[in-house]
């Protein structure tokens, strides 16, 4: 569980920095298209890492239920923090993926 949210977190942080608004927000100047091709490809890849932990964890009945749980947590967590602080927003992006490599 912790792994696949924490796969959803560092997901959904590629995704927003895939953004010209966030990029701009977290590293103050824009972001070129193939950067952007790159963190959308990786953050849809990641997602799709963390749907396999949570099928893997606790199977196909209740996966895809604990995914959505998971992923709206993830999420509520990246709302929450990039308005305020947007640079620890993506910084924990990869703090994720190692906490998801630690729990498997």
């Amino acid at each position: 569980m912790l792994a696949m949210i924490g796969l959803a977190y560092a997901g959904l942080a590629a995704l927003c920095l895939g953004m010209d608004r966030h990029h701009r927000q977290v590293v103050g100047r824009g972001i070129k298209t193939r950067a952007t091709l790159t963190l959308r490809l990786a953050g849809t890849t990641i997602l799709a890492l963390s749907f396999a932990a949570a099928i893997a964890s606790d199977g196909w009945v209740f996966g895809p239920v604990a995914w959505c749980g998971g992923l709206t947590a993830a999420a509520l967590a990246l709302v929450f923090l990039l308005p305020y602080r947007p640079r620890l927003a993506m910084a924990l992006g990869p703090v994720g993926l190692l906490i998801a490599a630690l729990a498997a």
